[in-house]
């Protein structure tokens, strides 16, 4: 499995925000399919809550439309989610957008809708300093 362009941004944004990486990639065992999420996390909440943990998939949003690149953003989200539910339902699926794209395509209000209808969460990166600008969980 091909790595998105800046799935390295991510992973560092997610150390940097004090995430601890457990998986590259989080392999998932959903049925007869076994399906990559870019990364798994954990992170220590409190010490009387526990550990939350995360799945995170990047994407880039570089191709030459970003309302395709939703597509196949929005078909695997929902797909990861379904595979989560049944094998790690305290694991939240995150996905991970570029600052540039959510400041676009993300702002406007059909796909805010859309986000809302599919309950997905994001996380949005810059890819300059590689930190986390934004979380919508």
């Amino acid at each position: 499995m091909a790595k998105d362009k800046y799935h390295d941004i991510v992973k560092t944004a997610l150390v940097k925000d004090g995430w601890t990486i457990t998986n590259d990639p989080l392999r998932v065992e959903a049925g007869d399919r076994t399906v990559q999420i870019d990364l798994g996390a954990e992170k220590l909440i409190a010490a009387e809550k526990g550990t939350e943990k995360i799945a995170v998939e990047t994407k880039s949003f570089l191709g030459i439309s970003q309302l395709n690149d939703f597509y196949s953003a929005l078909g695997k989200y929902n797909f990861y989610s379904l595979a989560l539910e049944q094998v790690e339902p305290d694991r939240v699926l995150i996905l991970a957008v570029p600052n540039n794209a959510y400041k676009t395509f993300f702002s406007e209000a059909f796909t805010k809708t859309a986000l809302e209808r599919y309950q997905v969460h994001l996380l949005v990166y810059n890819i300059q300093d590689e930190s986390i600008v934004v979380w919508e969980k």
